[in-house]
């Protein structure tokens, strides 16, 4: 199973969010998702969400925490354990060119607005609403949300 991070960073009412449109055959294709990547062998999520988002965005994280953990299940994807950070506070200048596609900051009242993963729609009322970390079950058929399960409850 794959594994990965996602981290939303948070400043005056705003999140910096990736719009998706660089990469050919990306599952995430022109979709707005927050920055981070896939684990590397004995890797764990901390130092990912750490190295990942410097990588993309050349911030280097001082005050973030793990908000939840999502299981992605797809029939058309590999399935895929994420673990979602928040963060408030970084060192460095954003920069202006990333491979993964275009960095915006956007209005955090606006994110569910954009073009995202149902599923992703789920976990950021959460996290907005300072939910306590959760676990979070997304069940897909490629694009569309079938169920969802949040800490153990069906919740679609």
């Amino acid at each position: 199973m794959l594994q990965s991070t996602v981290c939303y960073l948070e400043k005056d009412g705003k999140t910096l969010m990736l719009h998706r449109v660089k990469k050919e055959n990306d599952t995430n294709h022109d979709k707005w998702i927050g920055v981070g990547g896939k684990l590397e062998p004995g890797e764990e999520p901390d130092a990912c969400v750490l190295r990942e988002v410097r990588e993309e965005t050349g911030l280097t994280l001082t005050d973030y925490r793990q908000r939840g953990v999502v299981f992605f299940d797809n029939t058309e994807y590999e399935e895929e354990t994420i673990y979602l950070y928040s963060a408030t506070a970084w060192t460095g200048t954003l920069r202006s060119d990333c491979d993964e596609g275009e960095l915006q900051w956007v209005e955090t009242s606006k994110l569910t607005s954009l073009s995202l993963w149902e599923g992703d729609k789920i976990f950021l009322r959460l996290m907005e609403a300072g939910a306590a970390p959760f676990r979070l079950t997304l069940h897909y058929r490629g694009d569309k949300l079938k169920g969802a399960v949040l800490n153990g409850e069906k919740i679609i």
